[in-house]
């Protein structure tokens, strides 16, 4: 899996491209702490480029939620497809993580 990444002033879009289950998710954790460990705790996933998602995957940003909130950031993900949208609503992860439809609609989500 290749995860691509792009600073914006105020939150970080993180691009995962390929499969995020059990053989990636470690990749995803330690791209994560990168951008925590940079300061940054606001992280726009773009799902554009995911092919499919585990629980493992999911693992990953459920993880680091807490630490995102105590520093008064969060996660937001778009452009889910319907099958990765599903994997979020059959885990009951819609409630906890917020979805938008694409990555306009996350960067206004970010705004100060």
């Amino acid at each position: 899996m290749e995860i691509k990444e792009i600073q914006h002033g105020h939150f970080t879009t993180l691009t995962p491209i390929g499969d995020l289950d059990a053989n990636s998710s470690m990749v995803m954790d330690g791209k994560i702490q990168e951008v925590i460990d940079s300061g940054c705790f606001n992280v726009h996933v773009d799902c554009s480029g995911l092919r499919y998602i585990s629980s493992a995957g999911l693992g990953v940003f459920i993880s680091f939620m807490d630490e995102l909130a105590s520093n008064g950031g969060k996660f937001v993900f778009s452009n889910l497809t319907e099958h990765i949208h599903n994997v979020f609503q059959l885990l009951g992860l819609e409630q906890l993580m917020e979805i938008v439809q694409d990555a306009n609609e996350a960067e206004k989500r970010f705004e100060p």
